[in-house]
């Protein structure tokens, strides 16, 4: 009987996540989502680099290109950096979604950026988590920066 419980309500959790995705609007030119925004005084990722290398936190627009959304229901999505490394987009309080077609696209996201350090022991953690080799885990010897922003809203741009 308990074992019948959680297998239906692990099925209505999987339904639920795949019935939110499909509410949420496909991506154009103009669409918004979370706060209404608009394009305008945004400026670019490199430029939130440099912003980022003297000041700790950025409040503002920010343009990039998507490169990665959260597969389950859009609960992230991360933007293009000329260094390679994504920034982590998360949304105020988790009151919006982005849609799966927005990989690709150019969007101008407000909110606030902060440079976060993960230390040696939370990258080795998660290289544990992810299945790296011993030999990968002791090469993690310094922490990491890595740039998060939390956004209030997102316009496509293109």
């Amino acid at each position: 009987m308990k074992k019948t419980s959680m297998l239906l309500l692990a099925g209505l959790f999987a339904a639920t996540a795949s019935i939110a995705q499909t509410n949420i609007a496909r991506s154009q030119p103009g669409v918004t989502y979370g706060k209404a925004i608009n394009a305008e005084q945004a400026i670019q990722m490199t430029d939130l680099d440099q912003k980022l290398q003297s000041d700790t936190i950025y409040i503002g627009k920010v343009e990039g290109k998507v490169v990665e959304v959260c597969k389950k229901k859009g609960c992230f999505m991360k933007l293009e950096r000329a260094s390679g490394e994504a920034v982590m987009v998360k949304f105020t309080d988790y009151a919006f979604f982005m849609p799966q077609d927005i990989v690709g696209k150019t969007v101008v996201i407000e909110g606030t950026a902060k440079v976060n350090e993960t230390s040696v022991e939370r990258l080795k953690h998660f290289a544990e988590d992810a299945g790296k080799s011993k030999k990968e885990i002791a090469k993690i010897t310094a922490p990491k920066k890595d740039i998060v922003f939390v956004a209030d809203g997102v316009v496509v741009v293109k």
